[in-house]
């Protein structure tokens, strides 16, 4: 299942934006356009993309409630306009994990929403047969011997372990590990491929002829 985002963010256009990308990213996102929308949709959400200036109550004073409900830490990646050091030890100040200054690209975003869920998220760890891929620590093991992996090769296999069985087209490989304004050919996921299988053995990753790559031992 997919990490829930929510998006607080009053302007339209960047909200719509924000929305796209993510769900591109493979995100479920919800979107508010005010701190009163968002709350009752925050108790639902795996992180938090706020806006720092809303209208009404601030990006920041939604913030600074919510940590002081129940101590809440859920991951917060606070977006603004400014991007001056008082402006983003303010909002660091006011409980935020990230922040992100306007404008941003679109892979900056996703990557920056993963590394906090990475960081946020308690220990994963995921084995098929004799792997085991250690999504915290960034490592991965074969019959208990680390595998020397490249940050992007163990991005794909962890993408890959954490929903096997199931198929992905090396574009969909390509916009969920590298991002979708990656500028490289879908090439790119078969040599990654190539070198995963070069470490793991060639029967792990199975290719399905016409539709794309799929890690073995899933329902």
């Amino acid at each position: 299942m997919s990490a829930v985002i929510l998006v607080v963010e009053d302007e339209p256009a960047v909200r719509e934006l924000v929305t796209f990308h993510l769900e591109r990213g493979g995100f479920t996102v919800r979107a508010a356009e005010d701190a009163e929308q968002a709350w009752p949709l925050l108790a639902d959400s795996d992180l938090l993309v706020l806006d720092r200036m809303l209208p009404g109550a601030s990006g920041e004073e939604l913030l600074r409630r919510l940590r002081r409900a129940d101590g809440s830490r859920l991951p917060v990646l606070m977006l603004t306009a400014r991007g001056t050091e008082l402006d983003r030890v303010e909002g660091l100040e006011a409980g935020a994990d990230d922040y992100l200054v306007k404008p941003f690209s679109a892979a900056e975003l996703v990557a920056r929403v993963r590394a906090l869920l990475r960081r946020t998220a308690p220990v994963r760890s995921h084995t098929v047969g004799e792997l085991t891929v250690d999504e915290s620590s960034g490592t991965a093991r074969l019959a208990g011997n680390p595998v020397p992996l490249t940050r992007r090769e163990f991005e794909l296999l962890a993408f890959l372990i954490a929903s096997r069985g199931r198929i992905y087209s090396r574009r969909e490989l390509l916009d969920r590990v590298w991002g979708e304004e990656f500028l490289g050919t879908e090439r790119t996921v078969d040599q990654h491929v190539a070198q995963l299988r070069s470490r793991l053995g060639n029967e792990l990753i199975e290719t399905v002829r016409g539709r794309g790559y799929r890690l073995a031992g899933g329902e």
